[in-house]
């Protein structure tokens, strides 16, 4: 029987998941991580000045995945939880799209999460959905 893990990463390039690069109100260019159903998985934790850069930083995040930690915490002035996601550094690189109302539900979406990373295809333009 294939392991969660494995069954994961296998999904990743198989599902249609996609990565897509928004411009935010300032002119900021940030990922976000799109399932087949277009359900955002998860955003990029900070803005990068230009297309290029923002993309070269989800490559890095899923070439680095090992080397990172993060976990769960409760969203600021409460009212749920969030997953975020740290570069060695300490710097916010991924974050929950949304806040979660349990726990547990926030904690599978974010192993989730972190067990897709290996398994993207970055080197294939369709996975950059229409970026």
């Amino acid at each position: 029987m294939e392991q969660p893990k494995e069954a994961a990463r296998s999904a990743a390039g198989a599902t249609g998941t996609r990565c897509q690069i928004d411009i935010d109100t300032q002119g900021g260019y940030g990922w976000r991580l799109v399932a087949s159903n277009g359900r955002s998985m998860a955003v990029a934790g900070v803005s990068f000045g230009t297309h290029a850069r923002c993309r070269s930083a989800f490559v890095e995040l899923c070439a680095a995945h090992a080397h990172h930690s993060g976990g769960i915490q409760h969203r600021k002035g409460g009212g749920g939880w969030v997953w975020v996601l740290r570069d060695a550094s300490g710097t916010v690189v991924a974050v929950s799209p949304r806040t979660y109302e349990r726990h547990a539900t926030c904690r599978s979406a974010y192993d989730r999460f972190r067990a897709m990373l290996p398994g993207f295809k970055v080197e294939e333009e369709a996975f950059w959905g229409n970026s």
